[in-house]
């Protein structure tokens, strides 16, 4: 194994399991899967889950897998840990010898390492099990804000005392781990919103009702939602991601349409954000003359890692990496993650996982050339079964 992974972390993981998950990885990387498409990954994942000595493995909404390893006492309580396992609609570019081989489709966020790590946990807790059971979860359609969801409707997780996660870093190098109380993800929700006007030939606009004038004007009073309407302490974006309209030079069109999303690291300026976006909107259109159609889809909830699971995260982290190695974000995240969903009824702590070799560059998720360090998948399970274990004590303590 590397260099770049401490002794301690090394010998965990016999050269056969060692190969076995970086064999499982490049196979999830070379062959990736759309939300909810992810079918031949699952098949995969039960299989090597089986080979670790996981308990009841299934497949649960469709595309995700769960299975349960035994713990010392079946009467404890329950823990989980997640690793999510779809791609993106991206043409990878890494030129690594296991590149995607379907073309437009990669795991350009680390979803093959995470679902590997999550393999990997799994063969730690069998091999020195949590006081309680852990669900190892397998999670589909992180990407669309849906998967996580689609778990919590299957009723898997009910009465499970604690959840785990994490996602891979390249801002850090591997054997680091971010383990932070507080906000570490925001809220993502979209919008769309249609401009009905009146079109008219361009040489006379007089007799239009102009919606990509209208349009203009509303992208540019919705920047005043942050820089006005929210407390200057509080985070907060509000972007217009696309904007269409008209087919001609020379022709004022009838329609417009914009797009956009809004993040958040708090409920409260969540619902105002919100809530300005429709207001701002429809007053605007209305002062132009067209009519205005705002839809809201509401996304993840932010994620705030609550003090108790960060303790015992940390803990884990201390004890598996080092107390020096467990770092501070060091900024404020605006992206998005359905663990959030999780944490809204089972306490938990989401992680930043060190993915970056020594003196390698950092490398952007969700960008064509993006990939994380192989290594990064033994800090990961390490880190997350010695965080079940840890919960799974402490919640049994505390009955």
């Amino acid at each position: 194994m590397s260099a770049s992974v401490s002794p301690t972390i090394a010998a965990l993981f016999p050269d056969a399991l060692e190969r076995q998950l970086v064999d499982l990885r490049r196979a999830i990387h070379q062959h990736p899967e759309l939300s909810f498409r992810e079918s031949g990954t699952a098949d995969k994942l039960m299989a090597a889950l089986t080979a670790v000595g996981a308990n009841e493995v299934t497949r649960v909404a469709n595309t995700g897998v769960v299975a349960r390893v035994h713990g010392k006492n079946r009467n404890a309580p329950v823990v989980a840990v997640r690793g999510d396992i779809d791609a993106l609609p991206i043409q990878e570019a890494t030129g690594l010898p296991y590149a995607s081989a379907v073309p437009g489709v990669m795991h350009a966020c680390g979803h093959d390492v995470h679902a590997t790590w999550a393999v990997g946990a799994a063969a730690l807790l069998a091999a020195h099990p949590a006081e309680g059971d852990v669900l190892v979860v397998l999670q589909p359609a992180e990407e669309t804000g849906k998967g996580a969801l689609s778990i919590l409707e299957t009723g898997v997780l009910d009465g499970v005392k604690a959840i785990f996660g994490g996602h891979v870093d390249r801002r850090f190098a591997v054997g680091q781990v971010v383990a932070d109380e507080g906000p570490l993800a925001a809220s993502a929700d979209m919008f769309e919103i249609e401009l009905l006007g009146a079109g008219a030939h361009a040489a006379r606009p007089h007799e239009s009702r102009d919606p990509i004038v209208a349009a203009a004007a509303i992208i540019s009073a919705l920047q005043s939602i942050v820089s006005r309407r929210l407390n200057p302490a509080t985070p907060g974006v509000v972007t217009i991601g696309s904007i269409h309209a008209g087919s001609a030079s020379n022709v004022i069109p009838e329609r417009a349409t914009l797009s956009g999303t809004v993040r958040a690291v708090e409920q409260q300026s969540r619902q105002l954000m919100l809530n300005e976006v429709r207001q701002v909107t429809e007053s605007v259109a209305a002062a132009f003359g067209v009519q205005a159609r705002v839809t809201l889809d509401l996304g993840t909830p932010p994620i705030v890692n609550p003090a108790g699971p960060v303790a015992w995260a940390r803990q884990a982290s201390a004890t598996t990496v080092g107390a020096e190695n467990v770092v501070p974000l060091g900024f404020l995240n605006m992206a998005g993650e359905d663990f959030a969903h999780y944490m809204e009824s089972i306490p938990g702590c989401f992680m930043r996982i060190g993915a970056r070799e020594p003196g390698a560059a950092v490398i952007p998720a969700h960008a064509a050339t993006f990939y994380a360090a192989e290594q990064s998948i033994f800090v990961g399970a390490a880190v997350l079964a010695e965080c079940a274990r840890v919960a799974s004590h402490a919640v049994a303590a505390d009955r």
